[in-house]
């Protein structure tokens, strides 16, 4: 038996959970550059969960994308259980046009499993959740369809243009 690879995903839908650190690693990576509106963010408090919907660039697929220049994105649930709280820095909820992106999911954990799960957001926001234990969950819910930039996002090191 040998471990999978990203082949072996092929077309289907992805559907993974995190519970752990290095689980969030492989989430964290991508959604990176996903962009939600942030009239798309939900807190029920009452079942402590935050969920969003976000367009999330197929990093997965970026491979065939180079080699054919069509790039893709897909809109995809990214929901956190067992939330105890929740704040934000740097993000306008009254602002309905406001769309964000992000940029990594970081797990800073705490006593008996709780700790703090924070959303890094392009433009210095950031959302930051307070959890009882980690528990992730990324499903996509739509086709993919054509990223409307045509192009794969790019970060630019410090200092460079």
């Amino acid at each position: 038996m040998s471990d999978a690879r990203f082949e072996d995903g092929a077309e289907a839908p992805l559907r993974l959970k995190a519970v752990d650190a290095d689980d969030l690693k492989v989430v964290s990576a991508l959604v990176q550059d996903a962009v939600v509106p942030a009239s798309e963010m939900l807190f029920d408090r009452k079942v402590r969960r935050f969920a969003t919907l976000i367009n999330r660039f197929r990093w997965e697929d970026r491979p065939r994308a180079e080699a054919s220049g069509d790039y893709e994105r897909v809109q995809s649930l990214l929901v956190i259980s067992d939330v105890l709280g929740i704040k934000s820095e740097g993000v306008d909820r009254r602002d309905p046009d406001l769309i964000l992106s992000i940029l990594a999911l970081e797990f800073a954990p705490g006593p008996d499993g709780t700790g703090d799960l924070t959303l890094t957001l392009a433009g210095d926001g950031a959302i930051r959740l307070s959890v009882e234990c980690l528990d992730v969950a990324l499903r996509d819910v739509t086709r993919p369809y054509r990223a409307p930039a045509g192009r794969a996002p790019a970060h630019p090191l410090d200092g460079e243009p």
